[in-house]
């Protein structure tokens, strides 16, 4: 095998070992209330990647930039659909869904799946860029339909303190 496949490889099982953490610490996060900070920074802070897009070799057309957007777009459509917020002790908290680390764990091999099929027709660079608009096209409508849920759950929670 040669070298660039042994890098992809190595990356490969970096980025899964990362998203296995993500998920352990998203999990764990569920059982504080949650709060706008806690739904609004991570697309703030990923937003920060973009940065990437300075190196040139990172650069997708404007075509696959498309393409990873909506594929994101459809991929939060099931994030979207389990993140709900529930009321307990006077708080608001991310309800717990059973099926919610494993759609995260298969979008996680999806993505896998389609790097490995994709990887030889793109350079790893170009690559990098695509899924990470895939990634921030996820996380940014997920977040932004959690936080007019969390909105809705607020006044609902300010309903039932005044009554």
């Amino acid at each position: 095998m040669n070298l660039n496949g042994n890098i992809g490889i190595l990356l490969s099982v970096f980025g899964l070992m990362m998203a296995l953490i993500a998920l352990f610490v998203r999990m764990k996060s569920m059982r504080q209330p949650a709060n706008v900070k806690k739904i609004i920074i991570p697309p703030v802070a990923m937003s920060t990647g973009f940065m990437m897009f300075l190196y040139p070799p990172t650069r997708p057309s404007l075509l696959e930039v498309g393409e990873a957007f909506l594929v994101g777009l459809i991929f939060s459509i099931l994030l979207i659909k389990l993140s709900t917020f529930e009321i307990r002790d006077n708080h608001i908290y991310l309800k717990r869904s059973k099926a919610f680390p494993f759609i995260l764990i298969g979008l996680l091999f999806i993505r896998l799946i389609v790097k490995l099929v994709l990887g030889i027709h793109f350079e790893y660079e170009v690559l990098a860029g695509m899924f990470f608009i895939l990634a921030f096209g996820m996380i940014l409508p997920w977040r932004i339909a959690m936080l007019v849920k969390y909105k809705r759950t607020e006044k609902e929670l300010q309903r039932e303190l005044i009554f």
